[in-house]
């Protein structure tokens, strides 16, 4: 695995540590603070407040359960399931809120039973979720000096209501922005189907600039979670980019068995006036939310003195070409290039039929024979790559669970462009994308923009890219020049992974759709 850059001083990371024990005890717990020293008040709009960014929080759970391959066959799997942001996930978003979307009392007009999930399980409607709160979270009888306060005490009934045998693949979608404080909160459910194991489970950030080694989820270094315990993680986000993250307890297993996600870090230039701003704009802008951060608007952008802001991002130039006010960008990157219309997250992975099967027995795994047959782009197959909407499985406790949240088909507006945010963490094989209608630009590799030290644009156009688990790529379709209902594939030409298992036509394939004009939101294709 790749080593983790330390961020911040010693004494810095020493006071992380301290300030995350309380939840290390065994027992459920979530925490969401609603203010900290670098972020005192968080503004109801991100966007009136671009120099610092906010608390963001997110809850998942450790377990097991099912998801279905482009076959048909129900797959066992270990896997992560969400504890926070279902309606948002739901809708193949993000799960992750800021606080006050997390602190959320459960017991206020939730059903306390599917957590405003639909109760008729006979057709499960994923859509109608209607909550995105802290799954289990409930006022504190003991709170002081305010009895009934929402303090991170939570009813462990309602979490392994929503949580035992709701393993997702891939794991529950996070995305941040720079200069956020991210808090994960991540709960041993325990696996229902394998009893006679006391599997712990912990998140690791594959490449992430953690601010200490405690949090990095190498449990030699920092801590694991058992059954019935909860854990909460701290990040600061410093560097914008794609990453992903999987348990790191015996990785060739748990990663083989499902135990992988991707996060992602927004740049701060999202959040930057464009080009043309005069000083007086950029001024109204910014908040200084700290009066010990002071921050002034830069020659080309925002400059900050504070630990969460430091340096000048410069506002998009992008000369020759018009950036309008919302505009979003892959990367910090000054002049406008890595900007986007819509972005997808594309997860890699593949799954060996044989390993999972004999995961859900008591028969002891080959690592030796290891060989992947089902091959998945976020969890599923071609032709489930272009189904809309969140594919449910039937598990084994006889009712319906929302196991793959997010489709991969790809919907580009005319003279648009779509930011593909593709990480593999593929245990057995090397695997290869191609697009043979519309050129890929990268324009990011492992979560770095690809510039030199110079500053000289190394972003390049191809037909097709190659991962190593362990690996993303940022890369930009440009649909300028195409017109509407032109219909494109993204596929592998590796053959032996164009299969289901033994059935052919399927693997590593999705749609790439030309569109007259696409929902942001929902990603919904209008021709």
């Amino acid at each position: 695995m790749l080593s983790t850059r330390f961020f911040g001083s010693g004494i810095a990371a020493a006071c992380l540590v301290l300030c995350a024990l309380p939840v290390a005890a065994q027992s459920f717990k979530v925490q969401c603070p609603t203010a900290t020293p670098s972020h005192p008040s968080d503004p109801a709009d991100a966007a009136a407040n671009p120099a610092g960014g906010r608390i963001k929080c997110q809850q998942i759970s450790g377990g097991d359960g099912f998801a279905t391959m482009g076959d048909g066959t129900q797959t066992y799997l270990f896997g992560f399931g969400p504890l926070s942001g279902l309606k948002k996930m739901a809708s193949g978003l993000p799960g992750t809120d800021v606080q006050s979307e997390f602190n959320v009392d459960n017991t206020s007009g939730v059903d306390p039973i599917f957590i405003g999930a639909p109760v008729d399980q006979s057709n499960l409607d994923v859509s109608a979720y209607s909550f995105n709160g802290a799954i289990g979270l409930v006022p504190d009888p003991q709170s002081e000096p305010t009895p009934g306060a929402l303090t991170g005490h939570v009813d462990p009934r309602l979490i392994m209501d929503v949580g035992v045998m709701n393993a997702n693949q891939p794991a529950p979608l996070m995305a941040i922005d720079e200069d956020d404080e991210f808090f994960l909160t991540l709960t041993n459910v325990g696996q229902v189907m394998r009893p006679d194991l006391f599997e712990q489970h912990t998140v690791h950030f594959h490449g992430y600039p953690n601010a200490s080694a405690f949090y990095d989820g190498v449990p030699d270094a920092s801590i694991a979670i058992n059954i019935g315990g909860s854990f909460t993680y701290y990040y600061l986000a410093p560097d914008a980019g794609t990453y992903f993250w999987h348990c790191h307890i015996s990785p060739p297993e748990h990663l083989q068995m499902g135990m992988v996600g991707q996060i992602y870090v927004r740049p701060r230039q999202n959040r930057v006036a464009t080009a043309g701003a005069t000083a007086a704009q950029l001024l109204q802008s910014l908040e200084v939310s700290n009066s010990d951060a002071v921050r002034n608007p830069g020659a080309n952008g925002v400059t900050c003195s504070d630990i969460l802001c430091t340096g000048q991002t410069p506002a998009p130039t992008a000369a020759g070409v018009a950036v309008a006010a919302g505009t979003k960008f892959a990367y910090n990157d000054g002049d406008g290039s890595t900007r986007y219309d819509v972005e997808y997250p594309i997860q890699i992975h593949g799954f060996d039929p044989n390993f999972h099967f004999v995961g859900m027995t008591f028969n002891p795994e080959s690592f030796t024979d290891m060989k992947d047959k089902y091959f998945l782009l976020n969890g599923r197959s071609y032709p489930d790559t272009v189904a809309p909407g969140t594919m449910v499985t039937q598990s084994t406790d006889g009712t319906l669970h929302a196991s793959q949240p997010l489709p991969s088909v790809i919907n580009i507006p005319v003279n648009g462009r779509a930011l593909l945010r593709i990480s593999d963490l593929d245990v057995t094989e090397y695997q290869t994308l191609a697009s043979l209608g519309i050129p890929m630009r990268v324009v990011g590799l492992n979560a770095r923009l690809l510039r030199d030290m110079a500053g000289n644009d190394m972003t390049y156009l191809t037909n097709s890219i190659t991962l190593a688990g362990g690996e993303s790529l940022d890369v930009i379709l440009d649909a300028t020049g195409y017109t509407a209902g032109q219909k494109f594939y993204l596929y592998t030409p590796n053959l032996d992974h164009l299969s289901n298992d033994a059935e052919n036509f399927g693997g590593l394939m999705t749609e790439v759709n030309v569109c007259t004009a696409v929902d942001p939101s929902t990603k919904a294709c209008s021709l």
